[in-house]
This record gives C-alpha cells, sequence and structure tokens, in this order.
C-alpha cells in the first residue's frame, strides 16, 4: 500500500466535498472552490468526515495515481481553509517589484521592464522597505496554481552561484561558488 495514498483525509469544519459520477471532485470551503477531476479507476470515498482513496489493484499505474491523487486532495482541502502563501524576494542593486491589482512589474537590471500579467485566482502585494531586499508575496487557494507562478516569476531572472543576485524564495538556501583566485606573484 502507498503510505501517502492510504493516509486518510480530515475534513475540517466548514468544508464539503462532493464527488460526481463522473469522478470529478469539488472542495468548498471559506475560501473559496476547487475542483479536481479524479482517474476513473481510483475511489474516492467520504464517511464520518474523512476522506479516502482507493485503488483497485497493486499494478504500477495504480501505485502512482493513488498517492498522487489523495495529495491533490488533501492539498485542496488544506487550499479552501487556510491557503498559501509564497513570498519571494529580489536579490540585486536596483532591482524593484511593484504591482496595480494583480499585474506586476518587474525591474531586474534589464534594458526593460518585465510586466507579468497574473491569474485572477491569485492575489499579489509587493514590499520595498529601505534596507531591505524588494518582496513579492503571492496567496491562493490553488497550490498548483501558485508554484506554477511563483516558478515563472523566478526564471525570469534566476538566482546566479558567484553573488546570488536573482529572484529567490524566502528561506531557499543557494549552492554558492568561490570566484576567480588572487594571482599568483
Amino acid at each position: 500500500m502507498s503510505r501517502i495514498g492510504k493516509a486518510p483525509i480530515t475534513i475540517p469544519a466548514g468544508v464539503t466535498i462532493t464527488v460526481s459520477n463522473d469522478n470529478v471532485v469539488t472542495v468548498k470551503g471559506p475560501k473559496g472552490e476547487l475542483s479536481q477531476a479524479v482517474d476513473k479507476d481510483i475511489t474516492v470515498s467520504q464517511e464520518d468526515g474523512i476522506l479516502t482513496v482507493q485503488r483497485p489493484s497493486d499494478q504500477k499505474k495504480h501505485k502512482a495515481l493513488h498517492g498522487l491523487y489523495r495529495s491533490l486532495l488533501n492539498n485542496m482541502v488544506v487550499g479552501v481553509t487556510e491557503g498559501y502563501t509564497l513570498t519571494q524576494e529580489l536579490v540585486g542593486v536596483g532591482y524593484r517589484a511593484t504591482n496595480q491589482g494583480n499585474t506586476l512589474d518587474l525591474v531586474l537590471g534589464y534594458s526593460h521592464h518585465y510586466v507579468f500579467q497574473l491569474p485572477a485566482e491569485i492575489k499579489v502585494t509587493t514590499q520595498s522597505e529601505k534596507g531591505q531586499t524588494p518582496k513579492i508575496i503571492l496567496e491562493s487557494i490553488d497550490k498548483q496554481l501558485i508554484g506554477q507562478v511563483a516558478a515563472k516569476i523566478r526564471s525570469l531572472r534566476a538566482p546566479e552561484p558567484y553573488k546570488g543576485k536573482g529572484i529567490k524564495f524566502v528561506g531557499e538556501v543557494l549552492r554558492r561558488k568561490a570566484g576567480k583566485s588572487a594571482s599568483k606573484k
């Protein structure tokens, strides 16, 4: 049995989960609503405030899908109750981030600005305090979407290994390289 797949999902108060006939699971909570299509072989059942995911056999495909769908459903339950927050920081001289609504404007040392239109499901805020690196704070109920958008923003100027300049996640540890050695005379 998959260790992840066999773990039950506890449904918190205020969350309703419905499973349709075509195996689409919809989760409604205080922060919003999410839905996920589940493979027809995987069985999702709900009883006494606990959601369980079962697989029909021990085939490799079923084992893989078992843990996958359990994790996706758990992420949906956590998203509609607590939500997800990702914080990124811009390390580099002159790097700036501003936002107007869901439009993010980034100055990353190139000859032009990057104007990034975010999906409506994601709320963005920027912080620029004197003496601190500028920060981009993303909030959403959809873990997959927020991770994908954060990765896209990071790819605009990935941190380099010598000085660490670029867009990085707060708390991310970068592998740093030593620069050139001083010449021997």
